[in-house]
């Protein structure tokens, strides 16, 4: 079968330079809108990696992520959300993008290219059987990517990968295909659009399903967030508030004392159930 890169097609749209602010921006909406639907059409896939990435992070597992350029940074950025939101240590879920953290704010010449250079960066972290190695690439085609995955399917660690071609060179070597097919971009080429905008919302759906089955949520509040500024220390408050009914100054003495809306929480339990 032979691999074509829809997004490197031309865009749907010509003569950019000649539109007004206005037909811009309604034509890049308009574009923007087909991006959650074709995201919806690989709920399936994802639904089974996610189930796979619990199941090892139950066992002591974590989630790598490994892209180059906008990919890698997507990755980098879902990784680094998880400690402030669910209260897990940044050793869970950790993002990987060639040419390392430099390459988060410029690029790194050639260090996507390298086909070894990704699984030295597992290596590095001694990966093993219950981690799960996530592929980020929208073309598809990223060296670093494939050799990453590569290796790690040799070694019988489960693998996923969010591409936006379809049967492209990174999924062929994935056990689990995400492939959000948004078509090509109001800019040609320019994948941090569409396909950015794509990998995002797959990423948000991997991340954040994965906190909740591992019980990093309580009904459907953050309850293990940082409380790292006054706003979370007052959103914190109110969530106790909300649980035990208690004042709100108490509540939140509570929180500062321990940390946590969850901890906070079983510890005013605890105590209830001893009177």
């Amino acid at each position: 079968m032979t691999f074509i890169k829809i997004t490197e097609q031309p865009s749907l749209y010509d003569n950019l330079e000649k539109k007004s602010v206005g037909e811009i921006l309604t034509e890049i909406n308009r574009e923007d809108q087909k991006v959650a639907l074709a995201v919806e059409k690989t709920i399936p896939e994802i639904e089974k990696l996610v189930t796979g990435i619990v199941a090892r992070m139950k066992r002591g597992g974590r989630l790598f992520y490994i892209g180059a350029g906008t990919s890698g940074r997507l990755g980098v950025l879902d990784a680094s959300e998880i400690p402030p939101t669910y209260g897990m240590p940044n050793t869970y879920v950790i993002g990987l993008i060639a040419g390392g953290d430099v390459a988060l704010r410029n690029p790194v010449e050639s260090a996507e290219d390298d086909l070894e250079k990704g699984w030295e960066e597992l290596l590095a972290h001694h990966i093993n059987e219950n981690d799960t190695v996530v592929g980020i690439a929208a073309s598809g085609t990223t060296p670093y990517v494939i050799g990453a995955l590569r290796h790690a399917r040799e070694h019988h660690i489960l693998t996923g990968a969010i591409c936006c071609n379809p049967d492209s060179p990174v999924a062929a070597e994935a056990d689990i295909k995400i492939e959000p097919i948004v078509g090509p971009e109001y800019v040609t080429g320019s994948t941090r659009m569409k396909a950015g905008t794509a990998q995002k919302l797959v990423l948000n759906m991997i991340s954040t399903t994965t906190m909740i089955k591992l019980g990093r949520v309580k009904g459907n509040k953050m309850v293990n967030m940082q409380l790292t500024n006054k706003k979370l220390v007052d959103r914190g408050a109110n969530m106790i508030v909300d649980e035990l009914g208690l004042p709100y100054e108490q509540a939140k003495n509570l929180l500062l004392l321990h940390g946590s809306v969850k901890k906070a929480i079983d510890a005013f339990l605890s105590e209830q159930a001893k009177l």
